[in-house]
């Protein structure tokens, strides 16, 4: 089988296939249609399979064809892209991070994580990803991903070669809409006996140590609602539906933006943060702003 054809002979045939027919391909590409059909013809010579086959007044495509159309779709997709891709490699240089966003991890944290990140590099593509723990890690582990953002460090694994990396860890604290405000604090921490509560799912590591906090504070939450994304959980709070427990290191953002108010610590409980990546010494001089001790 010859594959001498030409790309303009694919590109006649990508035509006729969107068209939906060489009446309308030849007006599209300004020729007569014998001219179309003639070129349409010796790619099919050249592969050796009819790509298309009549169908009424029109033209439909062969099982052939339609490989045949996937093929091009991507190739003169990639030939679009083609211009903005030359932009960029004249243009500035652009530095990509690819991290995974683990599903426990409070989403309001992130950004103020990664703002080193953003303030040393003017030119960074950033690529998160948003995932369950345990993919995040084997995504990781293919060099798929930088790194992991995550609340949990990594398991114990000898057929997982990943390595976790303390960010520090946040005090909690519990916060309140105005409306709820009073009722929380008043006689603070038994008084969140008789408010809402709105608490993170068990996938957030914090989860437990919330429970076991209030079990040993001896309080009977009546749990209103759970959320996965700490910003959801914070728009319910401010609309007045709950108390709940947040990172005093969101304290601004909370107060500022959702216009809550802090009711009390949550004494002992603590939010972890960890960089996992696939070296026990990071190398990547993005994610080593991470850390606190630039390690």
């Amino acid at each position: 089988m010859s594959l001498d054809f030409s790309y303009r002979h694919l590109y006649y045939f990508w035509v006729v296939a969107k068209e939906g027919g060489l009446s309308k391909a030849a007006e599209r590409l300004g020729m007569a249609v014998q001219t179309v059909s003639t070129q349409v013809r010796e790619l099919e010579r050249s592969l050796g399979f009819a790509l298309l086959k009549p169908a009424g007044r029109g033209v439909a495509l062969t099982d052939a064809g339609v490989a045949a159309l996937r093929q091009a779709d991507q190739i003169f997709q990639l030939g679009e892209q083609l211009p903005a891709v030359l932009r960029e490699a004249v243009g500035s240089p652009v530095v990509r991070l690819a991290v995974g966003i683990s599903d426990g991890l409070p989403k309001l944290a992130v950004r103020q994580l990664m703002q080193p990140i953003v303030d040393a590099e003017p030119n960074l593509r950033l690529l998160c990803h948003e995932d369950q723990f345990e993919g995040l890690l084997a995504e990781l582990a293919l060099h798929r991903l930088d790194v992991v953002l995550s609340d949990r460090p990594a398991p114990t694994n000898p057929n997982l070669k990943v390595y976790s990396h303390s960010l520090g860890f946040s005090s909690m604290a519990w916060y309140a809409p105005a409306a709820l405000y009073e009722a929380a604090a008043r006689d603070f921490p038994r008084s969140l006996a008789d408010v809402p509560l709105l608490l993170p799912t068990t996938q957030a590591a914090v989860r437990l140590r919330l429970d076991q906090w209030l079990e040993r504070q001896g309080i009977r939450a009546r749990i209103v609602g759970e959320f996965e994304d700490s910003a959801l959980l914070a728009t319910f709070g401010s609309g007045g539906f709950g108390v709940f427990p947040a990172a005093e290191l969101m304290h601004e953002k909370l107060t500022a933006r959702y216009e809550l108010r802090k009711v009390g610590v949550c004494e002992g409980v603590e939010e972890h943060y960890f960089a996992i990546g696939t070296n026990k010494k990071i190398s990547h001089p993005l994610v080593r702003r991470l850390l606190p001790d630039r390690e």
